[in-house]
This record gives structure tokens, C-alpha cells and sequence, in this order.
């Protein structure tokens, strides 16, 4: 049974979330703002976070960035505004999906399902023998293990950032477009899917390129989309 964090200073959203996810088989914790959310974290092994953007104490934001110092499991920010630069930022601090209020909390439940299943992937339990590994000059990615290393460095993804950096390491040379790198990892079509693959984008590049400015794998090919260089 998987454990979702629900955090939210709205009660009735969040009972109505637990109602939802309970029913599809998962155990709900609930908090309802950023310091009940740490502290739930701290003490139970929990699978994914769902959390509201605007909250008392500690907002979604700043508790997603100390989230992201130690966890990588997915989560999923909630905002009331429907404007680009609230999606943006919650994507910037390390969120791995967004959705703006009022919404379907069976799309919700879709999206959690989706990530999990991301989540579990990288997560591991696959047997020594299955290991794929991939390397492209400094760059080696074990897909048995789920590891990413960088001249010999070992590298902290999220389940997004990995599965986009394996799509391009796969087909090293090839480049993608925005649209089909989010219709291969969404696996949802790519509806004004710009900023969400250039952010996570630069998350990779930050994380595997000595200068992200200057990248040697992870290249643009202006006006087409990206592609890892092969070596």
C-alpha cells in the first residue's frame, strides 16, 4: 500500500482528496501546512506528496525546497491560480507536476497513479541481471539500478528528470521535440508543454554539465528540441 501526504490549510479539500484516494486503495496522511508536512515526512515512509501552494507557517514552495534536500519522491503542487508563473515555480523548487484549482480529483487520482508508477520504476527492485547501463563520455546511467553517475560522481534525479535523461541517453544523437518528450513521459498530450520539459530541462543540466551554459551532453538544437550528444 502506497502512503500519500496530502497538505493543505483547507480541511474539506483535503478530507475530500483522502475520500478519492482512499478509495483506489491508498493510506492518506494529512497535514495542513508546511511544518505538519516535515514533520509527517520525518516519521512515516511516505510515497508522495500532494500540497497546496498558499499556506499558514510554511508555504507549499519553501516546504517543497527543504523536501528536496533529502527526498526525491514525487510530488505534486495544488494552486489556486491558473497563471504560468505559479506552475513555473512550483516545477523550479522541484515539484514534479502541478494542478490549478478548481480541479477534478479524479484527474488527481490519475496523476498520482502516474507518478507512482514512475516513482517505483526508479525506485528499483529489478534484478542484477535485467541492468542496462549507458555511457556517453563521463555520463553513465544504470538502468538495473536506477543510478546516474557523472565522471565517476553519483547524481540525485527526480523520477522526471531520470526518465527524460534515459529517453535522450537511449537515443543518444536523436533529437526530440518538446512536444514528443512530453507525450513520452506524461504520456498525455502536450498541451501547452513548453515550460514544463524546459524546466526540468535545466534541472538535468545543472545536475550532469560542469557549465549548464555551455553543456557538453545535454544540447539544444534551436527551434527543433534537445538531444544528448553522442560522444
Amino acid at each position: 500500500m502506497y502512503n500519500i501526504l496530502v497538505c493543505d490549510d483547507d480541511k474539506d479539500i483535503v478530507d475530500a482528496i483522502e475520500i478519492y484516494l482512499t478509495q483506489e486503495g491508498f493510506h492518506v496522511f494529512k497535514g495542513f501546512d508546511g511544518m505538519q508536512a516535515l514533520d509527517i515526512l520525518n516519521k512515516e515512509d511516505i510515497h508522495l506528496l500532494v500540497i497546496d501552494v498558499m499556506m499558514p507557517k510554511l508555504d507549499g514552495i519553501r516546504t517543497t525546497l527543504k523536501i528536496r534536500e533529502e527526498h526525491s519522491i514525487p510530488i505534486i503542487i495544488l494552486s489556486a491560480k491558473s497563471e504560468d508563473a505559479d506552475k513555473i515555480l512550483g516545477l523550479n523548487v522541484g515539484a514534479d507536476d502541478y494542478l490549478s484549482k478548481p480541479f477534478n480529483p479524479l484527474e488527481l487520482v490519475a496523476r498520482v497513479k502516474s507518478q507512482l508508477r514512475r516513482y517505483t520504476m526508479l525506485g528499483g527492485n529489478v534484478k542484477e541481471d535485467t541492468s542496462e547501463i549507458y555511457t556517453l563520455g563521463g555520463l553513465t546511467i544504470d538502468d538495473g539500478r536506477k543510478e546516474v553517475q557523472v565522471d565517476g560522481n553519483f547524481v540525485k534525479l527526480t523520477p522526471i528528470e531520470y526518465n527524460i535523461l534515459l529517453l535522450l541517453v537511449k537515443n543518444a544523437g536523436r533529437v526530440y521535440s518538446i512536444e514528443q518528450i512530453y507525450e513520452s513521459i506524461w504520456n498525455e498530450a502536450a498541451i501547452g508543454a513548453d515550460n514544463t520539459v524546459a524546466v526540468h530541462i535545466r534541472h538535468i543540466r545543472e545536475k550532469i554539465e560542469i557549465n549548464p551554459k555551455d553543456p557538453r551532453y545535454l544540447k539544444v538544437v534551436w527551434g527543433v528540441g534537445y538531444k544528448i550528444e553522442k560522444q
